[in-house]
C-alpha cells in the first residue's frame, strides 16, 4: 500500500511541484498518472522510491515512512520497487542477460562484484524474467542489436528480476512507435494481472492510459485534480486536467496513434 497524506514537494528554487497530495494506492492496482508536461507527474512517482524527498506531509509505502529512511535503509527499501525509464538505462555494448543480471549487483559480496560473478540461481532468475517478457531468445544478443521495444522489455525484465512489489514507470513508451508501444503496454498489463505487482505509470498518451490502466490520477500544477476509474474519464475530465485547448490536442495525438 502507498499512502500520501498532505504531501508537498518544493524545490530549492521555490517551485511547488506537489501540493497537498492525499491518496492511497492499494497493492495490485494499475495506475496511470496523466497531465501536462511540468505538472508534477514525474515528481509524484519519484517521491515513492525516494528519488525525490518530500518537503512536507507523510508518505507511507508498505508500512514504511519513506522520509525517515537513511543510508542503507534507502537502498534496501528500493529493492522492492522497480523503476522503468523512458531512456531504458541499459549498457548497450553488452548482452541482454548481463543487463538483467545488473539487478543483483547490490546484493553481491564484494569479491563477486569485482569479478562480475553471479550465482546459478541469479542467472536462472534473470532468464525467467526475460521469458516473462517474451525475449528469452535474445538473452545472449548485444543490446545495441535490439529494437527500441525490445530494449524496453530488457529494462522491464531487469526490474522483474528484483522481484518487486511495485513498478514505477516514467514515460516508458514515449520514444516508441505506436505498435511497439502497445506491445510494451501489454507486457505491463500482463505483469500487473498475473503477478499482482502494483504498476504506477506516468504517461503522456491518454488513450493508452485509458485502455490499459484501471485507475487514472490527473495532476495539474502540482495538485491532484482527478482520481478515479478509467471508465469515468470523459472530455470534461480531460478539459479539467489539461485545459480545454490542450485536451483537444492530446485527443488528436491519441487518434493519430490509433490510426497508425
Amino acid at each position: 500500500m502507498i499512502k500520501f497524506s498532505n504531501v508537498e514537494k518544493k524545490y530549492p528554487n521555490g517551485l511547488l511541484a506537489l501540493n497537498d497530495i492525499n491518496l492511497t494506492i492499494e497493492k495490485g492496482e494499475y495506475v496511470a498518472v496523466i497531465g501536462l508536461s511540468g505538472a508534477g507527474k514525474s515528481t509524484f512517482i519519484r517521491c515513492i522510491n525516494r528519488m525525490h524527498d518530500i518537503t512536507d506531509g507523510t508518505l507511507i509505502v508498505n508500512d514504511v515512512e519513506v522520509a525517515g529512511l537513511k543510508g542503507k535503509e534507502v537502498r534496501q527499501f528500493r529493492r522492492n520497487i522497480g523503476m522503468i525509464f523512458q531512456s531504458f538505462n541499459l549498457v548497450t555494448r553488452t548482452t541482454v542477460l548481463k543487463n538483467v543480471l545488473v539487478s543483483f549487483v547490490p546484493d553481491l559480496p564484494f569479491w563477486r562484484k569485482i569479478f562480475g560473478l553471479f550465482t546459478k540461481e541469479q542467472k536462472m532468475q534473470a532468464l525467467s524474467a526475460l521469458d516473462q517478457v517474451g525475449i528469452l531468445d535474445k538473452a545472449y544478443t548485444r543490446v545495441d542489436q535490439l529494437s527500441g521495444g525490445q530494449q524496453q522489455r530488457v529494462a522491464l525484465a531487469r526490474t522483474l528480476a528484483q522481484n518487486p512489489d511495485i513498478i514505477l514507470a516514467d514515460e516508458p513508451v514515449a520514444s516508441l512507435d505506436p505498435v511497439t508501444a502497445g506491445q510494451v503496454m501489454d507486457d505491463f498489463k500482463k505483469i500487473n494481472q498475473e503477478m499482482n505487482i502494483t504498476v504506477i505509470m506516468n504517461i503522456h498518451h491518454v488513450d493508452l492510459a485509458l485502455a490499459y490502466a484501471d485507475r487514472i490520477i490527473g495532476i495539474r500544477k502540482g495538485e491532484v485534480v482527478f482520481d478515479g476509474k478509467s471508465s469515468m474519464v470523459n472530455q470534461s475530465v480531460l478539459d479539467h486536467i489539461y485545459g480545454r485547448a490542450q485536451s483537444i490536442e492530446v485527443r488528436k495525438e491519441g487518434a493519430k496513434m490509433n490510426h497508425v
